[in-house]
């Protein structure tokens, strides 16, 4: 082993794991994705969901969520940091969406379920990984000038 190749530490069984949940959550971002895009073209409902016959609340949020899902699902399956965000962003308006204005959007509570107990693994999976970093000693400290 030469003295000037860099170390990259062993990804463990709760990172790997972890890449495959994400993964997971992507395939299921890409296929909200999809059908917001079968609403708004009119494939799905038999055409009454096609864009311009929609109300201007769901105008917003189905163009919205057809293009945040899919981008989502891009960056989490690619392991990239910007797709959690983007995931989050999208599943936080379907929340709201959901959750704070049924008179608006109709009421479902499985999405609200999915939403949340994917979050609460995803939180998990990430204090798992944080503990096993602090563990090792691979976690960058801020607290040095």
């Amino acid at each position: 082993m030469s003295h000037d190749s860099v170390h990259v530490p062993k990804v463990s069984l709760t990172e790997t794991l972890f890449g495959v949940f994400l993964r997971l959550v992507a395939i299921s971002c890409f296929w909200f994705g999809l059908n917001y895009w079968a609403l708004l073209i009119g494939y799905s409902f038999n055409g009454s969901g096609r864009f311009d016959l929609l109300t201007v609340p769901w105008r917003v949020a189905a163009a919205t969520l057809a293009v945040a899902y899919p981008v989502a699902a891009l960056g989490l399956w690619l392991l990239v940091s910007w797709g959690p965000v983007i995931w989050v962003v999208a599943a936080a308006t379907e929340i709201v969406m959901f959750g704070f204005y049924p008179d608006l959007f109709g009421t479902k509570p499985l999405i609200l379920v999915l939403h949340g107990g994917a979050a609460l693994i995803f939180v998990a999976f990430r204090g798992v990984i944080l503990y096993q970093r602090m563990r090792q000693g691979r976690v960058a400290r801020f607290d040095s000038p």
